[in-house]
């Protein structure tokens, strides 16, 4: 038969590529492409002759490294191609690293390089979601020069792994190489592929250029499909011919190869290419020269995958047979086919339902038998998983997950309290959920801007699963994409993208924990299901509110604090009954007495916030909490205090903080091992926590055990070194201890750290008095009268320097002042110096008398 072929060639340089279209050809099953071969060979463009100028790192090379292109400073080159060279910079105004990709100077002056240029920005920057490379923007340099700053993805590409696994695999014998991946790791990274093409399909995007080296694996696991360059957009203008034949010869597809129209099915026997690699190490065509891979796509089955692998379950033996089926109507239809069939394939493993393939013989049959049998394995399996899936044995539920800080990736570095709060909400809702230990905000923001993958901080946290994700606010409208990682091999579990308006988020915050949960536990109740997804405000101006309190209360200085209080009354205005902006605010006031506020000023406050939320919602285990603390450092009404942490425990026995204060209570009332045996409960929920670590050696401390507050002091100052907390009580062990000297240079390291504080610098006023410094201890003494003139300082410091310069008289009223003020280091003196007090000075005896605590 008459028939016109179009054969591609790529060249030695990426882009130095041609086509040879044979005419008035007589051809049988693509045949004659053997006549063409040496024709091909001998191409100019392949020889290097032709007049199509070549890529190099000439064009941009590293003389720009260094420079500041608009507000990205470049740090190093990352890769190239005949597109483009590929440099890491930092974003100068978000902080960030980003990559930005450059069209080579000789191409700029062209126009449809440049236009192609443009749709791969235009291609990729239209499709947010977690498996795809985000974009933020086309631009061009003073003289002209176009790039592109995207996403920079600390990983390394799918080539990269590949070539890894087999440097580091031991040899099998009769195999050509060893394995590089492991068959969950390989259907875990073909789903997020899957997703990632089925998201850019439905968006009318090919991607046509699907290679190992356009895949990245992050450190978190997570696959991000880059280099749209090649992108086609349906219904736009149709590429040239030259340029609908471009692609990488091993992974196209044969109605690409042949030079004809392609659509998202080429992607998808590109996939196809990429899971036969994954799993054999191979490439299903090869050839010495790229004319020979060609015509192998065009002409020859490849190698079944089980006699490389022959453990390989034969249902994803048939999936990858489906996605490279030369006739691309026998293919997989849409990406989510195929995403359904592997998701499918994943459960059975993982229930111990597909059988492992042992021997090949059974591939003696002729390929349209297999492929029958395929589409026929197909429907049993989409039978069973949708008509019988009662019937076989359920997914095992996670005990333990780790929800990092979503990535603001929007241009306003003001929007990271949406990231943030987001964040937080979900952890919130999802300690809801029985059985599950949630990591808390406080112990995964550690992770923020870390160089950590999933593995790492899975093993670090001791938990089974991490959700990571990202945010991107534009205007009115709001992106999230979210991903739930398996941390032991780096799998995919869950993932999905949200596109909604602002004004949605509540919403949306309820879809995205609804969709955790399936797959956390799924077995729970459906009233588990609504404590999880209960919504405690409808006004979503309030919620946005309340997430901006949070997020500034929980920096910890002094103007964002009172920015977050503000924030929080305006919350409570836009809606008075927000239980959660309620809780919220008693939380801040409690953080901010002895520091900020006076307990006279902030604790009564603390306590009317704590009540209005147990109000609206009595089941509120943080306000249990926040009032347990109100009666036991400032009401004194011990079995009140003892009464609202057992409430908040039973509520929630996962919330550290509840454990931290009720330990506290417990050294205050005499009950020193039950006081250890809770503050250690709070160690083991957040063991990478240095505030559960520092509470722990503290009250290690206050039962004599020294060396082992030591330790646990240094662990926590491990995880921080700048927490002052911990240097001050680590000081405060080596001043128990009598080592003064040790004593006072922890003083100094804390005092330079505490900020605003002044805990550390009066311990160490009174430390340089005990050491004979007077003068030193005079100058702290007068620091702290100068900012008690400003702002509050507990009368409690003053105290101790006056009492340790042997100034009694002058110590007494600030010590009166202290018991006005309801200080909470009374209740340190009543139990460990009272007695000393009553030899050394009855009239302060005498006042810790009306304390009311046991001596």
């Amino acid at each position: 038969m008459d028939c016109t072929t179009t054969v591609v060639m790529p060249g030695l340089a990426v882009e130095n590529r041609s086509a040879i279209t044979l005419s008035e050809t007589r051809c049988l099953c693509y045949q004659s492409v053997t006549e063409v071969i040496p024709k091909v060979q001998n191409c100019p463009c392949i020889s290097g002759e032709s007049d199509y100028p070549l890529a190099s790192s000439q064009c941009l090379g590293d003389s720009m490294i260094g420079e500041t292109v608009s507000h990205y400073r470049i740090s190093e080159k990352l890769g190239q191609g005949g597109m483009g060279v590929v440099y890491k910079a930092q974003d100068l105004k978000l902080d960030r690293f980003v990559a930005l990709k450059f069209l080579p100077p000789h191409l700029s002056g062209n126009e449809e390089e440049k236009q192609r240029f443009i749709r791969e920005a235009k291609a990729a920057s239209a499709l947010d979601h977690p498996n795809i490379c985000t974009i933020y923007e086309i631009a061009e340099t003073k003289d002209g020069q176009m790039f592109i700053a995207m996403a920079y993805y600390d990983g390394e590409t799918l080539k990269a792994r590949e070539a890894r696994g087999e440097e580091q695999g031991a040899p099998i014998a009769h195999r050509p190489s060893p394995f590089a991946m492991t068959i969950a790791e390989v259907i875990g990274i073909a789903m997020q592929i899957a997703q990632g093409l089925a998201k850019a399909h439905a968006h009318g995007i090919v991607h046509r250029d699907l290679k190992p080296e356009n895949v990245i694996i992050t450190k978190e696991g997570i696959a991000k499909i880059v280099d749209f360059g090649l992108a086609k957009l349906t219904g736009h203008t149709r590429l040239t011919k030259e340029g609908a034949t471009k692609g990488t010869a091993a992974y196209m597809s044969p109605e690409q190869a042949r030079g004809e129209d392609t659509d998202h099915r080429t992607d998808i026997w590109s996939l196809g290419v990429l899971m036969y690699e994954m799993l054999t190490g191979q490439l299903p065509f090869k050839g010495e020269k790229e004319p020979a891979v060609i015509y192998g796509i065009l002409t020859k089955e490849p190698t079944p995958v089980t006699e490389w692998r022959h453990e390989t379950p034969a249902p994803l033996e048939q999936v990858i047979n489906r996605a490279m089926a030369k006739n691309a109507e026998e293919r997989y239809q849409r990406a989510e086919d195929m995403l359904d069939e592997l998701e499918i394939l994943k459960q059975q493993r993982e229930a111990g339902q597909v059988e492992k393939r042992q021997t090949a013989s059974r591939h003696a049959t002729k390929r349209n038998r297999a492929y029958l049998y395929a589409g026929i394995a197909g429907l049993l399996i989409l039978l069973l998983a949708f008509g019988l899936s009662r019937f076989l044995p359920q997914h095992e539920a996670i005990d333990s997950v780790a929800v990092l800080p979503f990535v603001n990736t929007g241009a306003d570095p003001e929007a990271e309290y949406l990231s943030d709060g987001i964040s937080e909400s979900l952890i919130r809702s999802l300690s809801q959920l029985p059985r599950l230990k949630v990591m808390s905000f406080s112990v995964v923001s550690r992770y923020r801007g870390k160089d950590k993958n999933v593995q790492e901080i899975g093993r670090e946290l001791e938990v089974q699963a991490v959700l990571v994700g990202r945010v991107t606010p534009r205007g009115e409208t709001l992106s999230i994409s979210a991903e739930l990682v398996d941390t032991e091999d780096n799998h995919h579990i869950w993932g999905e993208q949200y596109d909604r308006k602002l004004t949605e988020l509540l919403g949306l915050q309820d879809d995205i924990t609804a969709a955790l949960s399936k797959k956390l536990q799924p077995h729970i109740s459906e009233a588990e299901k609504q404590r999880a997804t209960k919504r405690y405000t409808q006004n979503f101006e309030a919620h946005q509110l309340y997430l901006k309190g949070r997020y500034y209360a929980a920096k910890y200085k002094k103007e964002s604090f009172e920015k977050g209080f503000a924030y929080l009354h305006q919350a409570l205005e836009k809606d008075p009954n927000y239980a959660l902006a309620y809780d919220g605010l008693a939380y801040c006031y409690i953080a901010a007495f002895e520091w900020l506020l006076s307990p006279r000023e902030a604790l009564p406050q603390a306590k009317a916030a704590a009540l209005k939320a147990l109000t609206l919602d009595e089941t509120l285990a943080e306000a249990h909490a926040s009032l347990g603390a109100v009666y036991f450092f400032y009401d004194w009404d011990w079995p009140a205090a003892e009464r609202e942490f057992k409430r908040a425990l039973q509520l929630n026995p996962n919330y550290a903080t509840t454990y931290q204060y009720y330990a506290q209570y417990l050294v205050a009332t005499g009950r020193l091992d039950e006081a250890l045996a809770t503050a250690k409960r709070a160690y083991e929920i957040e063991p990478l926590s240095p505030e559960s670590n520092t509470y722990w050696g503290w009250i290690l401390s206050m039962t004599g055990q020294n060396d082992l507050a030591m330790t646990q002091l240094n662990n926590a100052l491990e995880l921080d070194p700048n927490f002052w907390f911990a240097r001050l009580m680590l000081a405060g062990v080596y001043n128990r201890m009598g080592e003064v000297v040790k004593a006072c240079a922890e003083y100094e390291k804390a005092s330079a750290l505490e900020g605003e504080f002044s805990e550390s610098l009066a311990n160490l006023g009174r430390c340089y008095a005990r050491q004979g410094k007077v003068d030193e201890s005079r100058k702290i003494l007068f620091e702290l009268k100068r900012r008690a003139e400003k702002g509050y300082v507990p009368p409690y410091f003053l105290f101790m320097i006056h009492y340790a310069l042997g100034e009694k008289d002058e110590a007494l009223p600030w010590f009166a002042a202290a018991y006005e003020q309801r200080c909470i280091y009374l209740l340190w003196d009543k139990v460990f110096s009272y007695s000393y007090y009553q030899q050394s000075d009855p009239r302060l005896a005498a006042i810790l008398d009306k304390v009311g605590v046991k001596n």
